[in-house]
C-alpha cells in the first residue's frame, strides 16, 4: 500500500530505520522470538496442559469441545418413517383409500396395509407394515374412494428406512469436535441429554496503568481504557471464559496486587496489558521473576506488539493442575490485538481442545512497506479478489482494525502488490454473533 498521508509516511520511514534483528539481544539481553516460532510455542504450551473434562446438559455444551466420541445410542431413524406428506400405498395402483383417518407423526404403530390399499400419511410418521412406497400429495389424485398416481411409483420411494443415517453404536463425531448448534441437534436426535466436554479455559484480565480513564473524554494526560471493553468479548469469542477484569496501578501497590494475582488467581490464563517493556513502572518482568515463572516467549519480532510475552506459572489451580500461563500484551491497543492473535489465540484454542485455525492466503492490493527484520500485522478488508490494507495501523490505533476483516501477515522487507500473504481472520469476520 502506498502511504496516503504524512503520518503513515513517517511511520514507514521509522520502520525502515529500525535495525534490530530477530533472535538478537534486546533490553536486558532478552531475545525476541520470530513470529511463527512464538505462535508455535503458544500452541505447544496449551497442548502441554492436562485437559479437564466435565459432563454438562446439552444447552451448556455449546462452544465447548467433545472430550469423548459421540456414538449413536439408537438407530436413526429408529423406525421406518415417511419423508413426505402424501399417501402410503401397498402394491400396484390404483388403490382403495382406507377410511377412518390418517397416519400422523408421533401416533401409535399403524395397522398394516393390505395389497391395493392406501392411507394418508404425514411427514415423520411411522410407515405401516407392508407399505410399498409413499406417494407425495402433489403426485397423485383422489377419485371417489380410489387413489391414482400421476407418475410411476418406485418401490421404497420417499420412505426413510430405519438406520438410514446411522446404526446404534456408530461413531457420529470423534472426540475433539467443536460443539456447534448442529452438533447439539445431532446429539439430541441420537438420544443424548448430556455431553462430556472440555470446559472453556478460565481467563482473568489485568489492565495495568495509572493513565486510564473508565468514562468520559481523555484529558490532562489521561486516556480512555480501550482494552477492557475489547478484550473480554474478544477472548470469549475465541472459546474462553472470562472470570474477571481488574485494573491495577503502576505504583508499588499495583505491583503487589499483580504478584498476588499471578500467584493466587484461579484462572488458567492471566492476560495482562501494558508493563511488558523495561520502563520504570513496567512491573510484569520483575513480578514474574518473584513468582518463579518460566518465560516461554519474551518478545516477538513482530510490529506492532514486539514486547509481548508468554510465561508458564507454577501455582496449582483448584483442580490440582500445576500448569497455568500468563500472556503479557503491550499496552497500545493495536499492539495488544497483535499479541492476542500471536499468543493468546493459539494458546487458548489449544487449552480448549480446539483445532488450529485453517491457514490461507490472499493476494494483497498495493505494495505494503515492511520492517527490515520483523513481521508486520496490517489490518485489511477482504474483497472477492484481494486483501486491501487499511490506514490507521499505528500501534496505538484501533480505527483500522475496527473496520477490518482480518490482519495480513507481512514478511520482513514488505510485500509487493499481488503477493500472497497469510491472513488472520478476526473473530467477527465470518459474520457470527458475540454470545
Amino acid at each position: 500500500m502506498t502511504p496516503t498521508n504524512s503520518a503513515e509516511q513517517d511511520l514507514d520511514e521509522a520502520l525502515a530505520l529500525v535495525s534490530r534483528a530477530p533472535e538478537s539481544g534486546g533490553a536486558e539481553g532478552r531475545r525476541a522470538a520470530s513470529w511463527s516460532r512464538a505462535r508455535d510455542t503458544a500452541v505447544r504450551a496449551g497442548h502441554g496442559v492436562r485437559p479437564r473434562t466435565h459432563r454438562v446438559p446439552l444447552a451448556d455444551a455449546l462452544g465447548e469441545v467433545l472430550a469423548a466420541p459421540l456414538d449413536a445410542l439408537t438407530d436413526l431413524p429408529s423406525f421406518d418413517t415417511s419423508a413426505m406428506d402424501g399417501w402410503a400405498v401397498a402394491g400396484p395402483g390404483p388403490w382403495s383409500v382406507r377410511t377412518g383417518g390418517s397416519v400422523l407423526a408421533g401416533a401409535e404403530r399403524p395397522d398394516p396395509l393390505t395389497d391395493g390399499e392406501a392411507v394418508r400419511i404425514a411427514t415423520g410418521a411411522r410407515i405401516p407394515a407392508d407399505t410399498t412406497a409413499v406417494i407425495r400429495t402433489e403426485h397423485c389424485r383422489e377419485a371417489g374412494s380410489q387413489l391414482f398416481a400421476d407418475r410411476p411409483v418406485l418401490t421404497g420411494q420417499d420412505i426413510r428406512p430405519r438406520g438410514q443415517e446411522c446404526r446404534s453404536g456408530d461413531l457420529l463425531l470423534p472426540a475433539g469436535s467443536l460443539v456447534t448448534p448442529a452438533v447439539l441437534g445431532l446429539a439430541a436426535a441420537a438420544g443424548y441429554d448430556e455431553l462430556t466436554t472440555r470446559p472453556r479455559p478460565r481467563v482473568e484480565i489485568l489492565v495495568l496503568g495509572d493513565e486510564l480513564l473508565t468514562e468520559g473524554l481523555p484529558h490532562e494526560g489521561l486516556v480512555r481504557d480501550a482494552l477492557s471493553p475489547m478484550l473480554g468479548p474478544w477472548i470469549e469469542r475465541i472459546g474462553a471464559e472470562v472470570i474477571g477484569t481488574r485494573r491495577l496501578g503502576d505504583d508499588p501497590e499495583g505491583a503487589a496486587a499483580l504478584l498476588e494475582a499471578v500467584t493466587t488467581s484461579t484462572a488458567d490464563v492471566l492476560v495482562t496489558t501494558g508493563g511488558t517493556a523495561s520502563g520504570p513502572v513496567d512491573h510484569v518482568h520483575p513480578v514474574l521473576g518473584k513468582a518463579g515463572a518460566e518465560l516461554l516467549v519474551d518478545g516477538v519480532a513482530v510490529r506492532p506488539g514486539h514486547p509481548m510475552l508468554l510465561a508458564r506459572l507454577g501455582s496449582a489451580t483448584p483442580d490440582g493442575n500445576p500448569v497455568r500461563h500468563l500472556v503479557g500484551l503491550p499496552g497500545n491497543p493495536l499492539a495488544a490485538v497483535s499479541g492476542l492473535l500471536t499468543l493468546a489465540d493459539p494458546l487458548l484454542r489449544a487449552l480448549a481442545g480446539r483445532r488450529g485455525r485453517p491457514r490461507y492466503t490472499a493476494p494483497v492490493q498495493g505494495d505494503v512497506p515492511g520492517h527490515p527484520y520483523d513481521t508486520r500485522l496490517v489490518p485489511v478488508l477482504l474483497s472477492d479478489e484481494h486483501a486491501v490494507p487499511l490506514r490507521y495501523h499505528g500501534p496505538a490505533m484501533l480505527r483500522g482494525v475496527a473496520a477490518a476483516d482480518a490482519l495480513a501477515v507481512v514478511p520482513p522487507k514488505g510485500a509487493r502488490s499481488g503477493q500472497e500473504l497469510e491472513i488472520l481472520d478476526l473473530p467477527w469476520a465470518a459474520g457470527g454473533c458475540f454470545t
